[in-house]
């Protein structure tokens, strides 16, 4: 039999981990997301696993698998879906039946107060949702619409070839929650009406995630607008003569330094809020809207409310990265000044050298000469004792063996000379 991968099952199932929830209409839900104080990386799940175990055993309700990231089940007379996510957990107890009053916000109640009060991080967003049956009339809609919500910002659209009609206009109402009406036509399936809450929900938490890092981004801002200047009088200094290499080299360390620990500040959070705006864009392109008696779509809210956002962060992390780079430039100028003016002194050190070579070399040569001087005079003077008792007996007197022995001497050792020069 053929051996499977260790991770065969396991990444086979993690595409069916968060299934759509089946519900029908009329119902209500609320929506809780709550995130660690921490980042990604240390941030403890298990906190998040036993706040949500905590509430099982409040209802008497099963535990999951102990590595699972979502569950589902019975919480009581609700039903409860809890998705584990990389830097947030969510909460949606789905109600049947609509409550009295609309968006009723004792519905959060569900949630126990002392449970809330032991939320391992804090609450990123909560909303009310109700589910109900699509009138026969569009006015009845717009009425309820204008009770509900703010009608600057509504956004409302038929979504799914107009199976339903979806609202909300992402303002945080009195009681700290927002709000989404969904109106669905008669024989909408439970899956598809679990598919369009999910969806919503998806939007908002998503939504919010990816807003985190406009703060920063501003202030980001700030802080490239400084080092900007910084950089440009830098490389307009960098034209004086006069001043020190060392100085400058200092600087564009200093501020290279800090742009790198900028980066390393804001490249998790930027990165993250591009992977949750792709979904949010995902997300509300699947609910394939159509527009709803004139009223603005939620891809038109998107466009004029939230993309102007993810503009701004996307421009502030390429302005970061392109201020690295100016940096780079500046950095590679000057040390290419710093090797033209070390080029220019090793060529003056070696023209010195040269001229320090030539000295030398005629003064070796001096030396030479008088050297041969030197050892012929010694020479000679060792030939005349050597030979002049021979010379006596020869008739020649010790002025003419002088003579005769001192030019035969002197290109002797001039010749031993030489050809030690030329060894060496």
């Amino acid at each position: 039999m053929i051996k499977d991968h260790p991770l065969r099952y396991r990444l086979a199932n993690e595409l069916h981990a968060r299934p759509f929830p089946a519900i029908s209409a009329p119902c209500h839900a609320v929506f809780l997301a709550i995130k660690q104080p921490l980042d990604a990386v240390n941030r403890d799940r298990e906190l998040d696993r036993a706040h949500l175990l905590d509430l099982l055993d409040r209802f008497g309700a099963d535990h999951p698998k102990p590595d699972a990231t979502h569950y589902s089940g019975q919480l009581g007379q609700h039903k409860l879906k809890w998705e584990m996510h990389t830097e947030f957990v969510t909460y949606t107890l789905f109600m049947k039946g609509l409550p009295k009053k609309r968006f009723d916000p004792r519905t959060f109640e569900a949630f126990p107060a002392e449970w809330l009060e032991k939320t391992p991080g804090t609450r990123m967003t909560s909303a009310l949702l109700q589910v109900e049956m699509m009138p026969q009339k569009t006015e009845d809609i717009q009425s309820q619409l204008i009770e509900c919500f703010e009608p600057e910002s509504i956004a409302v659209s038929y979504v799914l070839d107009k199976a339903a009609i979806i609202s909300g206009d992402y303002r945080i109402d009195e009681a700290g929650h927002l709000r989404f009406a969904i109106f669905v036509k008669p024989g909408t399936g439970e899956q598809r009406i679990g598919r369009i809450l999910q969806r919503l929900t998806e939007i908002e938490i998503y939504k919010t995630m990816s807003m985190l890092s406009l703060p920063r981004a501003r202030n980001l801002s700030r802080q490239l607008a400084r080092i900007d200047t910084r950089v440009s009088e830098l490389v307009s200094a960098m034209q004086d003569a006069k001043r020190g290499e060392e100085d400058t080299l200092g600087e564009i360390l200093s501020i290279s330094a800090e742009l790198e620990d900028l980066m390393a500040q804001a490249s998790f959070r930027f990165s993250a809020t591009g992977a949750y705006s792709a979904i949010v864009e995902q997300r509300v392109q699947v609910l394939r809207e159509e527009r709803f008696l004139g009223r603005q779509t939620f891809s038109e809210f998107m466009m004029r409310r939230y993309d102007p956002a993810m503009r701004t962060i996307k421009s502030t992390e390429t302005h970061l990265v392109a201020m690295a780079e100016r940096v780079k430039r500046a950095a590679d100028l000057l040390r290419t000044r710093v090797e033209v003016d070390r080029s220019a002194q090793n060529q003056s050190l070696l023209k010195s050298m040269n001229r320090r070579a030539d000295l030398q070399l005629r003064l070796q040569r001096t030396v030479e000469g008088l050297s041969v001087v030197a050892i012929s005079y010694y020479a000679i003077n060792l030939v005349i004792y050597g030979l002049g008792p021979f010379a006596k007996n020869m008739g020649l007197e010790k002025p003419l063996l002088t003579g005769i022995a001192t030019p035969l001497v002197i290109i002797a050792v001039w010749r031993v000379v030489s050809r030690i020069r030329k060894n060496h």
